[in-house]
């Protein structure tokens, strides 16, 4: 089975915070669905840092060649 994708891992993430806003959860369910959110939110960063770095990296030129840059540069 693959990864969630970012997009399920946001939607997973907003679904989360709705059960826990519902207090309606015993204590051992919340730690459970805390505990899920952080290692997706977690997974969420390290996908829209490693998205960031390419970007900074591949930068197409007008030309076609590939040159390092920045992205806000």
């Amino acid at each position: 089975m693959s990864a969630p994708s970012l997009q399920e891992d946001l939607a997973r993430l907003d679904a989360i915070v709705r059960a826990l806003e519902a207090n309606d959860l015993d204590l051992d369910r919340a730690l459970a669905l805390f505990e899920e959110g952080v290692e997706r939110l977690r997974t969420a960063r390290e996908r829209l840092s490693a998205a960031e770095l390419r970007l900074r990296q591949l930068r197409e030129a007008a030309d076609g060649s590939i040159r390092l840059d920045d992205v806000a540069g």
